[in-house]
């Protein structure tokens, strides 16, 4: 169990795709990130807390988008790509990576928001070339075991799902 300190300087890191997706794949829900922020955080110092979305082609998240913001919550956001044969890609992943290498030097404690496996060579470099406390935060039902393995906590939502989830 790893040690939770007040004065802790806390990134957050969201991949919102990926927990988007798992909450409406295993609940049939839509997630209450603001809940799911506040409880990462743990009383800790935030300095920033980022979403990264990508904008669909019927462009209807501006809602999704401002509910972020107002809960504190910064937004960067990419167009879904389309590629001629009609396949698709929506992923942030180097961006969430590059940032969260960038601001490290500034943290003491980096929360990834994400059950993607993809993310555990940027847990091990974080934690050995910066020394910050990696922390993964998603649904434990849906996260990669390697990732899990890779942090240095791992908080499952899917304990009491009702308490980051809408209209649960």
């Amino acid at each position: 169990m790893i040690v939770k300190q007040k004065d802790q300087r806390v990134g957050i890191f969201i991949d919102t795709q990926n927990l988007y997706h798992t909450a409406k794949n295993l609940y049939k829900r839509k997630v209450n990130f603001a809940n799911v922020v506040k409880e990462a955080l743990a009383g800790r110092k935030l300095i920033r807390a980022i979403a990264y979305a990508i904008t669909t082609e019927s462009e209807d998240e501006s809602a999704f988008l401002s509910a972020l913001t107002k809960a504190g919550i910064e937004t960067k956001v990419k167009d879904l790509q389309i590629f001629f044969d009609g396949s698709k890609k929506a992923d942030w992943d180097i961006g969430l990576a590059i940032d969260a290498v960038s601001m490290a030097p500034k943290l003491d404690a980096i929360i990834i928001v994400s059950g993607d496996g993809d993310f555990v060579p940027l847990c091990r470099y974080l934690q050995y070339h910066h020394g910050v406390q990696v922390e993964v935060v998603t649904f434990g039902k849906s996260a990669s075991a390697s990732l899990k393995e890779a942090a240095d906590d791992f908080f499952d939502l899917s304990v009491t799902p009702k308490k980051y989830l809408l209209g649960y």
